[in-house]
């Protein structure tokens, strides 16, 4: 294989892994952001997964090529239906975050296999799908001498918008009324309250969010990489967003690059013997490399990065 082929295969591979993570991730900012610490995005993919694919599958002869699309839609409004689970807990009811995700986490699984065999006729999968997102070669970009080969041909056109979408979240928080009460509410939610913000919207707004995002990067995953939904359809991956939101210091961008990386730690699976370097590592490894890579970026990372001041605290209005 020669570089350009190698690095086609490497770059192509890890942007179509990353494009969940990256979404799931930028879902994950608005909400601790907003001060509620969401650790239920693996359980938010999941639902996500499971909704896009039940779409595609039973609308794909109606809507043809648009499917997978109008899928990830449907799978950011499931993840906004399951993510105020969430919002209810901790904001009205002043659940401790992490308990509450947990139990997303725990709840989503279990749920989306027992409607799949409801919906399937007993199975515990679903039927695999005649209209996944494919990749993409972008006319014109491609044809650059070198990059063009190597970033824009038979690649992920998602993660290119995850990307788009990581800046646009970046804009939005930085300079817009919006992303300002959104930080206040994140950082110092008395001081907000006192100025007329309502803490609880804004709050809410953070976590619907981070279920719309969540759930398009269980689309995603099922629509692009495993073609149908099983309960191993998502195994890590919002776990990994979590990690990727704290390695970028719950900065837009900072996720979005840490969610690459976390992409390309997941093709290794895949492309890891086309590596010459690597290329004589058993297997196994490249298997367990991502949850590995995410222990130790969490473990090394999560004392130095600052969350906002009011991350995972409760709110209470004064009268």
């Amino acid at each position: 294989m020669n570089l350009d082929t190698l690095l086609l295969t490497v770059i192509s591979t890890s942007l179509v892994y990353s494009a969940p993570l990256i979404f799931t991730a930028l879902g994950g900012t608005f909400s601790e952001r907003s001060g509620i610490v969401n650790v239920g995005l693996e359980g938010i993919m999941v639902m996500g997964a499971f909704g896009s694919v039940v779409f595609n599958l039973k609308m794909g002869d109606t809507f043809g090529a648009l499917t997978p699309w109008l899928g990830l839609l449907v799978g950011g409004a499931i993840g906004v239906l399951f993510s105020c689970i969430h919002a209810v807990a901790t904001i009205n009811w002043r659940t401790d975050h992490i308990i509450s995700g947990t139990v997303l986490n725990l709840m989503a699984p279990a749920l989306a296999v027992y409607l799949t065999k409801l919906i399937f006729d007993g199975r515990g999968q679903t039927d695999i799908l005649q209209h996944p997102l494919a990749t993409v070669t972008i006319p014109g970009l491609s044809a650059i001498p070198f990059i063009g080969h190597i970033f824009f041909t038979n690649t992920s056109l998602l993660a290119y918008l995850g990307i788009g979408v990581a800046i646009l979240s970046w804009w939005v928080l930085k300079y817009t009324k919006f992303g300002l009460r959104l930080r206040s509410v994140g950082e110092h939610p008395e001081a907000a309250d006192s100025l007329g913000i309502s803490v609880y919207k804004y709050r809410y707004i953070g976590v619907l969010l981070s279920g719309f995002l969540g759930g398009i990067g269980g689309a995603v995953m099922a629509q692009s990489i495993t073609l149908n939904f099983s309960a191993t359809t998502i195994v890590g991956q919002g776990f990994m967003s979590l990690a990727a939101l704290v390695f970028g210091k719950w900065h837009p961008i900072g996720a979005m690059g840490a969610a690459i990386f976390f992409g390309f730690a997941q093709s290794l699976a895949i492309i890891g013997k086309y590596v010459p370097v690597i290329a004589s590592v058993p297997d196994v490894w490249f298997t367990i490399a991502p949850y590995l890579i995410t222990i130790i970026v969490v473990v090394l990372f999560i004392g130095r990065s600052k969350a906002p001041a009011a991350d995972g605290t409760t709110f209470i209005k004064s009268h």
